[in-house]
Parts: C-alpha cells; sequence; structure tokens
C-alpha cells in the first residue's frame, strides 16, 4: 500500500501597507496558544521553527504583560510555518486518518514593496522571488488598516483608493517577470479576502459595515484590482477578489491622548483570529464547489484548487458515502477520475451544515477521532463566524 505524508501543508498570504498589524496578527494568532492556561481538546498547536516561534510569543508576552505592541519590520519577507497537530495518535482512529497534522505556512509580504520602488536590480529580483512563493496559497488577505481609516475619517475613500492602486500598480510591476513566458499562471491564491485589520476601533461595526464603506467608497478601484488579477491568471473566472470581507482584531487597544502609543493592551479581546485556520483549511473547499457547479475548470487548474481537497472532504463527511480509506486508496491509482468518483463527497462536504455537521462533529468527538472532530469544528466555527457578521463568504 502506499505511504502517504502524515501532514497536510496549506498556504496562506498577508498583505498589507507598513504599520497595517500583521506582525500583532501573527503574533496574536500564535501567542495565545502557548500559555499555560491554553487547553485544547483536539490539537496543540507548533512553531516548526522553535526560534520563531519564541520571537512570536515574545511580542505577545510584550502586548500582554508590558501593554507594548511588537516592533515593527521593514522590508522583511517572512514565512511562519505552524502545525496543528491532532491528538490521539495512538488510538485506532488515528491509524486510519490519512495525516496527523495540518501545516499552515503564513506569508507576509512587505508593506513597503507596494508603497516604494524597489532601489536596486537585487531588491527588484527578491520582491519577485518573494512572491512567486506564495503563489500556492489559496487564499490571500488584503488588510484595511483601522487607524487609517480613522485617520482619514469623512475622506475615507483617499486611504481606501491609494491603498488598492498601490497594490494593483504593485502586482503590474511584477506582472512581466511572474508570467516568464508563460500566457497565464496556473497556481495563483484564488480567494481574497478584504479584511479590515484593527476591527476593535471600531467597536460598532460588523463586517457589513466594513464592506458598505469600501464598496461606497472605492468599488472602481476594487474592479481594477480585480481586472489586474485576472489578466495574471488561467480562468480568471475561478478567482475571488473582493467578494469575501473579514474582521480582525488582535487585542483591544487603550490608546495614549495622542492616539498612538498603547497604555493597556487587552489580548483576551480578540476578533476573527480564531477563523484563520478554518478559512485556510475549509474554504477553499467550499469554493471550489461553487465553481465546479456553474463553470468548467480546465484539470491543471483544478489540480491547484484545495489541494487534497477529495481526502479533506471524506474526513469532514466522517466516513460516510465514500469511506476515507477507500478513498485514500484510490487517489493515486485513479488519478483525475479520482476527483469525478469523489466529487459527490466534495460537494456533500461542502454544502454541510446545521445539525448534520454537529451531529458528525459530536460522533468524532466520542469516537476520539480527531481528524474529523477538527475539520467539522473548524466548518462550525466559519459558520459560526458567518453568523457572529465577522466574515461575509461569497455565494459565487
Amino acid at each position: 500500500m502506499a505511504k502517504y505524508p502524515r501532514t497536510r501543508e496549506q498556504h496562506i498570504a498577508v498583505f498589507g501597507e507598513s504599520g497595517s498589524g500583521k506582525t500583532v496578527l501573527v503574533s496574536s494568532f500564535f501567542g495565545p496558544t502557548q500559555e499555560g492556561s491554553y487547553s485544547n481538546d483536539l490539537w496543540d498547536l507548533v512553531a516548526d521553527d522553535t526560534g520563531q516561534g519564541n520571537r512570536l510569543y515574545q511580542n505577545y508576552l510584550g502586548m500582554r504583560d508590558r501593554a507594548r505592541a511588537p516592533m515593527p519590520t521593514r522590508f522583511e519577507a517572512t514565512t511562519y510555518y505552524f502545525s496543528v497537530k491532532l491528538k490521539g495518535g495512538d488510538n485506532a482512529a488515528a491509524k486510519k486518518r490519512p495525516f496527523d497534522a495540518l501545516r499552515l505556512a503564513w506569508h507576509d509580504y512587505p508593506g513597503e514593496w507596494f508603497e516604494e520602488s524597489p532601489s536596486s536590480e537585487e531588491e527588484a529580483n527578491r520582491r519577485v522571488d518573494t512572491f512567486r512563493s506564495l503563489l500556492r496559497s489559496d487564499v490571500a488577505f488584503l488588510l484595511v488598516d483601522g487607524q487609517k481609516l480613522l485617520d482619514y475619517k469623512g475622506e475615507e475613500e483617499r486611504y481606501l483608493k491609494s491603498l488598492l492602486t498601490n497594490f494593483r500598480q504593485g502586482v503590474l510591476r511584477l506582472k512581466d517577470d511572474l508570467l516568464d513566458d508563460e500566457d497565464r499562471l496556473v497556481e495563483f491564491p484564488r480567494i481574497w479576502i478584504m479584511a479590515l485589520s484593527k476591527a476593535d476601533l471600531f467597536p460598532d461595526w460588523d463586517v457589513y459595515s466594513f464592506r458598505d464603506l469600501v464598496i461606497e467608497k472605492a468599488a472602481s478601484h476594487l474592479d481594477d484590482l480585480r481586472s489586474t488579477l485576472k489578466d495574471l491568471v488561467d480562468t480568471p473566472d475561478a478567482l475571488s477578489v473582493g467578494e469575501d470581507f473579514m474582521l480582525l482584531s488582535s487585542a483591544k487597544f487603550e490608546l495614549s491622548a495622542a492616539g498612538r502609543e498603547p497604555l493597556e493592551i487587552d489580548v483576551t479581546q480578540r476578533v476573527g483570529l480564531n477563523l484563520i485556520l478554518p478559512v485556510a483549511s475549509i474554504l477553499p473547499l467550499e469554493r471550489r464547489v461553487q465553481w465546479n457547479e456553474r463553470m468548467e475548470i480546465p484539470r491543471q487548474v483544478l489540480d491547484t484548487l484545495a489541494d487534497g481537497a477529495e481526502t479533506l472532504a471524506a474526513v469532514l463527511m466522517g466516513g460516510k458515502s465514500l469511506g476515507v480509506d477507500k478513498l485514500v486508496a484510490i487517489l493515486p491509482k485513479v488519478g483525475p477520475l479520482a476527483s469525478l468518483a469523489a466529487l459527490p463527497v466534495l460537494t456533500a462536504a461542502a454544502k454541510m451544515a446545521g445539525s448534520q455537521l454537529r451531529e458528525i462533529n459530536a460522533q468524532a468527538r466520542d469516537h476520539h477521532d480527531f481528524l474529523t472532530a477538527t475539520l467539522t469544528q473548524f466548518k462550525l466555527d466559519l459558520d459560526q463566524g458567518v453568523k457572529d457578521k465577522l466574515l461575509i463568504r461569497s455565494l459565487k
């Protein structure tokens, strides 16, 4: 029987101008999971690079204990690797599961690179190489800085248009090198989420308030960005740009009278960070099914959408309709036909919700099937994020 890697890897790309809170976000995503009081009955989160993990936790402790925000990073392109290590590795269910850990690659692209021209050919090449490294991502977050929105209160369009224009022009500068004699890119982030960072600055807002502001003030510039990204990719209709929206806040910051230096940082008041893993793991699967239902997607493109979706779907279904063992066994033998055989499972898993989803989650927990319990919990969390008006998922 073929051997399978025990880790499944998912990539996200995070874009935002300098000062938009990218370092604070990743520190607050990881830091709370390292506290002695933290408990999770399904999995543990570890940083694959110990030094990197220590720096992120140090950032988090500085916020928690000293009201000290992390020092901003400039011109640093960093990829953080985290592993969601499932519990129950020695039980019967674990021996049947196709992987034991979900690895999240979090690509942090320097904001300055969209605000300033490269200072040398070496830096220009580094920008291209860095962008290429994140092309495996299914999901990209484009951060809208909440502090900047406050700074431009009453004329938010000035900031939003500048943000979107700078990003679009940055992509255009990279375009020829990214294509590198290719007509279109097959592998490319297909879901672009507009995310409000520092959402704690807008306590009365929900995600619809944020979406409405962006659409009202900068719809044409968002359309321009969408067109630019579509020009890069094969099957441009299989691309969501400015259709998904999200609220993110690393903590609640009480600022000084000058409005910049934090007097107190309440790290327990986080918004949206618990949705990062569900978005990375489940949203691409759902979007692949949505697109597959309304368009013909070339095989080479389909293979890059929600990589391993068939296995994820079978696990989500708790082995129903098509057993995990059976599905995993046919994937390497049947090749493209495996996706056809698994299509009913993909569709059922993507659309599963409500009582059925809760039932499979409860059964998985009772049977100590930590993989199915984790993925169904991620899907429940996504649904709850929509109900709590922290997330808008595209229906297209």
